[in-house]
């Protein structure tokens, strides 16, 4: 049997996947280590979403290649640009391949190689019926469905993840009863666009929040990201689900850009307008909403006019957080056929909109200095400290503490807000 090392990269959906491999791996009697250097089969759970991502990918692959190991090259690149995988690798599956995994690594120690690709979008797999491997730990993802239902004319996710699966609600509540009776005391549901979950199965988002949330214990709920042209089909429900204490008061919202024109472009299929009433929805109702936003910059046809009309909107809005992207062509998709900005001109609007999201950041962030809070403790901080999670999911750092007061990960406890910064408060 063979010693083999997972890594995964980007979004948390990719993670679980990850781990579902390693249950898999285990399963099948592979040794599974957290340490490349040990291991001698190496899967690589690729993301590519941006290009700068896909040529990370390449050089992680060319670099384990060049070590000695043997790899196989799982996830989004495979389907988003399989030509760029360098050849040596010992096996390539694609995102519903997955399931495969162990008989990859079998074939490879016979001198085979896999590939398992091709017709993935008949393969129906479920992987909510897949094993995971458990580690320890305050935080868990539970992929509430997979694929979506837009089509935007940038994204080549979607030729990885393919058309919106929803799992079934008895599972996803299956898997939270399951984490939290394991210790872990946060739940993110995770997909590539929680808002249109349950759509394909005659349910939505609001009513599995309703479901989780009705399990007992002490717990919080992180949604992540929903588009806009989804929410609107169920936001007064989905606000009344937000109101329950158990969900944090986190919305992750893209917008993408503040000009309609180029939304249109994008094919996103909601207005400016549109999402600012989803934001001011939300916020009558829920307060300290912490809103998170998502925007591309540079998009092809994004005239000097349409780039200040997002400076403008993230004026008016105030977003707690934006990712700021700069726009670039991915393969197969229709806007990387159109005349492209000049890279100087895009990386000017990005800085530009950095120094914004900074400025807005750090002025809402200002607000908590002082208050009372309650707090998740995750555990020792990077930045040293101890991490946790406030009510409405803002980083707390807690670096000021009785010398007898324990704070274990997954206990809640009441914090005071001494200082902020742009990115985290300081308690």
């Amino acid at each position: 049997m063979a010693r083999v090392h997972v890594e995964s990269y980007g979004c948390p959906r990719n993670r679980v996947d990850g781990e579902i491999m390693e249950a898999l791996l285990v399963s099948a009697g592979h040794d599974v280590t957290e340490r490349w250097e040990e291991a001698e089969y190496v899967v690589v759970n690729t993301c590519a979403v941006k290009d700068p991502t896909e040529r990370k990918m390449i050089r992680r692959i060319r670099e384990l290649l060049d070590s000695g190991k043997r790899v196989i090259v799982t996830g989004c690149l495979v389907h988003v640009n399989q030509d760029v995988i360098d050849p040596r690798v010992s096996g390539i599956l694609g995102v519903k391949s997955l399931d495969r995994i162990a008989d990859a690594v079998s074939l490879a120690e016979r001198g085979g190689k896999l590939i398992s690709v091709e017709g993935w979008r008949e393969r129906n797999v479920d992987k909510l019926e897949l094993p995971r491997l458990w580690r320890d730990g305050v935080a868990f993802v539970v992929p509430i469905s997979e694929g979506c239902l837009n089509a935007c004319t940038y994204c080549a996710t979607r030729f990885a993840r393919g058309v919106l699966k929803s799992y079934r609600p008895e599972l996803i509540v299956k898997w939270v009863r399951d984490a939290l009776t394991r210790g872990y005391r946060e739940i993110i549901l995770s997909s590539e666009d929680t808002g249109c979950y349950g759509f394909d199965i005659g349910t939505n988002l609001a009513e599995l929040l309703d479901e989780i949330t009705a399990i007992e214990g002490d717990f919080r709920v992180r949604v992540g990201m929903m588009n806009p042209n989804h929410v609107i089909r169920f936001l007064d429900d989905l606000i009344e689900a937000y109101q329950n204490e158990k969900v944090y008061r986190f919305l992750h919202l893209p917008v993408q850009s503040g000009d309609d024109d180029v939304l249109r472009r994008m094919g996103r299929n909601y207005t400016v307008e549109e999402f600012e009433g989803i934001v001011g929805a939300f916020r009558r109702k829920i307060r300290d909403l912490n809103l998170n936003t998502d925007i591309i910059v540079g998009f092809p046809g994004e005239s000097e006019e349409a780039f200040r009309n997002t400076v403008e909107l993230v004026k008016r809005v105030k977003p707690d957080k934006i990712n700021v992207s700069r726009y670039s062509p991915r393969p197969g998709t229709l806007a990387a056929k159109w005349k492209q900005l000049p890279g100087w001109l895009i990386k000017e609007r990005s800085r530009e909109l950095h120094r914004l999201r900074l400025a807005v950041a750090y002025e809402i962030n200002r607000t908590y200095v002082g208050r009372t809070v309650e707090v998740l403790v995750h555990g020792e901080g990077k930045k040293g400290g101890v991490e946790g999670r406030t009510h409405n999911y803002k980083e707390i750092i807690i670096i000021e503490r009785n010398p007898e007061q324990d704070l274990r990960p997954g206990e809640f406890h009441v914090v005071t807000v001494r200082r902020a910064t742009a990115t985290y408060l300081l308690g």
